[in-house]
């Protein structure tokens, strides 16, 4: 059946044994082909029949659909004619993991961010309405997502407006990225496990309706009377405080009782919160019976077992161990994290002292200002977070952390290309936003030996550090602890006269397999490991940028502001800037693909670098000799 779904109007004549079957058809095709390609799994398991009741009840694009946190959108994007889109997904020139506005007008938000769907919504409702423009504004917002501060911002002016055009869909499957914490997620649950005030309400209304009618007295009565059970029953929600309509909890796997509760919705004339509880990877057995995330997100694996334990280590697990050891000599130390913690290497540490870990949700603001209360009262924080998540913390980065000198330290994770995920995911800009916070010390681990070494000097460090990493693998784990590095201090791996290349972060290595070549070629080439961009050392004002006459710096990081900001702001008045050359991402938006592939087609690879320093040095590859015969 799905072959013959091109718009959403193809399903608004199924019957229900249809829809049912289109249900099961469309799970087992995102089994295969996510099994293929990788992306998020249980997510998408966990929204096939809220898709198609959406689809069915309101008309995209006319109808705006919001998805909160993307990831849940490729139902939709199915039902929207992209089913041949997926051979390619989240491949280069393919289909993106999100919601992308370049592949269909019935996608209008691309930021993957949680917590962000009530905002986009409610100015998408009040344009409507100043503009007069009729249809209906839906934003899917997960239960995960709910534990973000923006959604509350958004729900208190949404109460405020009271936007005749605005539903809510609360997709409840007790979990984000991972289990869902807080008094919001107990308050959802409490909603779901009692069944006695819907049950009682349908006996109510069924002896209500056997009773003479007589006008709109009677209908008063007895919409007072059921409300004056429901609060006997059933505790007022947290919405119907705010003055919002609520409705549920609905089975959001009953196609038919998602739509008679959005089509009742859909004809109040105000805003409501309609409450659907979901199970994330329903369907998938592998999905179900695992503990950690529910297979959240996948590479590729064989659909008929599952995906394989993880064995390949990582920047994550070293840092999960480092930390380990660090807290076992340091009773001070705290670990916290924004709904992250198995995707953060802190699984182990939480287990191990539980009374020192602390899961925010997805809070990233919160988390840096609760760390730095922490540090106020004598403790050592360690925030651990996603760089492109930490961007959403910057005021608390810069007014709570660093204006007080507080020494919080921050572990971003995925920092630099991160690949599939794409634009929203790439960690590209946290060089460039952290160089400006006054009093912050920076710093990147050429290689997983040294992140130890930036750990342990962070936890000595009396004020704030951040220490970022990339998402790539590691051969073996390093011995540990590691002795501290001095802060500041950079590292001259390789001598040579011609030209250095200033490497921070994993284009260390990539520097070094640079200059190898070049030596061969006969060009000496020295590396400097820049192992901190804040402070600089400072040799490379004293030392290497008189005796090398030319600086190449290299970054995974846009060109402004990053390394080669830092190094031309350091010795510009000394009138050496005219020695630096500088290598980095493009200040943009970087699209989805293979991490390799898109560090080649920047340069950022040995054999880019190599051309690069050919190209300032003017020296060109021999070609390989012929050889007669």
């Amino acid at each position: 059946m799905l072959a013959d779904i091109k718009s959403p109007a193809d399903l608004r004549g199924l019957s229900t044994a249809q829809l049912d079957e289109l249900a099961a058809e469309i799970r087992q095709f995102l089994i295969e082909h996510i099994s293929r390609s990788g992306g998020h799994l249980s997510p998408n398991l966990g929204v096939v029949e809220l898709t198609l009741a959406l689809h069915r009840v309101f008309d995209s694009p006319k109808d705006s659909l919001v998805w909160d946190t993307g990831h849940q959108s490729y139902v939709h994007k199915l039902v929207t004619g992209r089913r041949e889109g997926f051979a390619k997904l989240r491949q280069p020139d393919g289909l993106s993991g999100y919601p992308s506005r370049r592949e269909s007008e019935h996608d209008l938000v691309e930021n993957s961010h949680a917590s962000t769907s009530l905002s986009y919504g409610l100015g998408l409702a009040e344009a409507r309405l100043q503009k007069g423009q009729r249809g209906h504004v839906i934003a899917v917002i997960g239960d995960g997502a709910l534990t973000g501060g923006m959604a509350w911002e958004a729900l208190n002016q949404i109460a405020h407006l009271q936007p005749p055009n605005l539903i809510v869909v609360i997709n409840d499957n007790g979990r984000s990225y991972a289990p869902t914490v807080g008094g919001m997620a107990r308050h959802l649950a409490n909603l779901t496990v009692d069944p006695r005030y819907e049950r009682l309400k349908e006996e109510i209304s069924d002896r209500l309706k056997s009773l003479p009618v007589v006008g709109g007295l009677s209908d008063q009565a007895a919409y007072r009377f059921k409300e004056s059970l429901k609060q006997l029953v059933q505790p007022t929600t947290v919405f119907e405080s705010l003055g919002l309509k609520y409705a549920g909890p609905v089975d959001g796997h009953d196609v038919k009782a998602m739509e008679k509760v959005l089509r009742r919705a859909k004809q109040l004339g105000e805003p409501v919160v309609i409450h659907v509880v979901t199970e994330k990877g329903r369907g998938y057995g592998p999905a179900i019976e695992d503990e950690i995330d529910k297979l959240h997100g996948v590479s590729a694996f064989d659909p008929a077992t599952g995906p394989a334990a993880r064995k390949e280590l990582t920047y994550t697990d070293v840092f999960g161990e480092a930390l380990m050891s660090a807290a076992t000599r340091h009773p001070e130390v705290v670990a916290l994290t924004a709904a992250m913690a198995s995707s953060t290497g802190l699984l182990d540490f939480a287990q191990e002292f539980p009374e020192r870990f602390y899961d925010v949700g997805i809070c990233e603001q919160h988390a840096v200002t609760f760390a730095a209360g922490l540090a106020m009262a004598g403790m050592r924080p360690v925030v651990c977070i996603y760089s492109t998540f930490l961007q959403r913390a910057y005021d608390q980065v810069m007014l709570d952390v660093a204006m007080h000198r507080l020494p919080v330290v921050l572990v971003i994770d995925r920092a630099g290309v991160t690949g599939p995920d794409g634009a929203s995911h790439h960690g590209i800009f946290d060089l460039s936003y952290l160089r400006a916070v006054p009093g912050l010390a920076i710093a990147s681990p050429a290689d997983p030996s040294e992140v130890s070494g930036l750990l342990e000097a962070a936890l000595r460090h009396d004020g704030p550090v951040a220490i970022r990493y990339p998402r790539a693998g590691v051969a073996v784990m390093p011995d540990l602890p590691a002795k501290p590095f001095e802060i500041g201090r950079w590292d001259e791996v390789r001598r040579g006269q011609d030209a250095a290349i200033v490497a921070i972060g994993r284009m260390v290595g990539a520097a070094l397999e640079a200059a190898d070549r070049l030596n061969r070629e006969g060009v000496s080439c020295g590396v400097i490991n820049a192992r901190w961009l804040k402070p600089i050392d400072p040799r490379l004002l004293d030392d290497w940028a008189e005796r090398y006459p030319l600086l190449l710096t290299v970054e995974e990081n846009v060109g402004s502001g990053g390394l080669g900001g830092a190094v031309l702001e350091a010795l510009a008045p000394a009138g050496l800037a005219g020695k630096v050359r500088t290598l980095a991402l493009p200040d943009g938006f970087l699209p989805h693909g293979r991490q390799s592939e898109i560090l080649a087609e920047h340069g950022l690879t040995a054999e880019g670098i190599a051309g690069r320093v050919r190209e300032l040095v003017g020296v060109r590859v021999k070609a390989p000799t012929k050889v007669a015969g």
